[in-house]
């Protein structure tokens, strides 16, 4: 996620600058082939061309809104296990089956379920953060391995985080040994959660109305996790997401030949101007490609992606201060404008 209000034109050339290397030259050919030769068939009217520029920008008008509610409905999802969290983190702590009842020896077992729960949010943002085909870290050729730089490089800067997960276990040897050998880890996590609260009612540590809140909690994360998982691994539809790409370079591809012939009924040296104006609307067009198609997949580990890892820090260091815990790890600070 990017923190800082404006984008600077730094951050701009990072985002979408290596379009220029063939944009400029492309916006260069056409104008020099017509001002060396006079070939008068280079000429495309502006009206059609407009109508395709029309076309296609309410084209890609649409993919942006589909792709930003991904990537809202993500942010969504999160926010609500922000909540959800707390929700169990306060039940677990507080919930007795009564006054009398002497069950304090029991509060191990209520902290290792806060603890799981801490476990269950990175083990589900770990698996989120697995690549799928149609990501741009696993695109083919120049493309993927530019983007698996760009996210190798944003991981970098938060290494220092990442390797403070290792120093916090959760889970016990015993419990990641079980849990090793399946595929959706996050699951049975929330499986063992629900068998330690009913461990907790067996053992007469909490109430059945008490329990039957505990799980609709629990439940919950299996419907968050389960929405989240739907954006994974469901891609935006590709009749979408691939003809706006078609579209735009079309309208790219015949934008410099009905700039000429523009620029060219103001005189023969006015037509050099067709370049940089060239560039610009061309470089407006791709820009809203891409912002569309980064927005598509919210769990990529790129910058404009949800910040996983700074709320699943904020939900740790609330629910270890709600059960008492006094080594509290710092909230996750932007890097370079960056949050992951």
């Amino acid at each position: 996620m990017i923190t800082r209000k404006q984008l600077s034109i730094g951050d701009i050339y990072r985002f979408a600058g290596q379009h220029l290397l063939w944009l400029i030259p492309w916006m260069t050919v056409v104008p020099a082939l017509y001002y060396f030769t006079q070939w008068d068939f280079i000429r495309i009217p502006w009206l059609p061309l407009s109508l395709i520029g029309t076309a296609v920008a309410f084209y890609v008008g649409f993919k942006n809104n589909q792709s930003y509610d991904r990537l809202w409905e993500a942010r969504k999802i999160w926010g609500a296990m922000v909540n959800d969290s707390r929700k169990l983190a306060t039940m677990i702590k507080q919930f007795r089956a009564g006054a009398s009842a002497d069950n304090t020896g029991h509060d191990k077992i209520r902290k290792e379920i806060v603890f799981r729960h801490i476990a269950y949010l990175y083990q589900l943002r770990e698996q989120l953060l697995k690549p799928t085909r149609w990501e741009h870290v696993q695109l083919p050729w120049i493309y993927g391995r530019f983007n698996q730089r760009r996210r190798d490089k944003y991981f970098n800067k938060f290494k220092e985080e990442h390797e403070q997960l290792d120093t916090r276990p959760y889970l016990s040897a015993d419990e990641k040994q079980a849990i090793a050998r399946y595929t959706n880890k996050a699951t049975q996590l929330l499986d063992r959660q629900t068998a330690a609260v009913q461990g907790l009612f067996e053992s007469n540590l909490i109430n059945s109305m008490q329990q039957v809140n505990l799980q609709a909690v629990l439940n919950g994360f299996y419907e968050e996790q389960g929405r989240a998982e739907r954006i994974k691994n469901f891609p935006f539809p590709r009749q979408y997401a691939s003809l706006s790409f078609v579209f735009v370079c079309l309208f790219v591809f015949l934008l410099p030949f009905g700039i000429v012939s523009e620029f060219a009924k103001l005189g023969e040296g006015m037509i050099w101007l067709s370049v940089p104006v060239g560039v610009i609307i061309g470089f407006v067009y791709v820009m809203m490609e891409l912002i569309g198609d980064y927005s598509e997949n919210p769990f990529e580990g790129l910058h404009n992606d949800i910040p996983m890892l700074a709320i699943c820090r904020t939900i740790e260091i609330d629910l270890l201060e709600m059960i008492g815990e006094t080594a509290i790890p710092a909230p996750v600070q932007p890097k370079n404008n960056i949050l992951l």
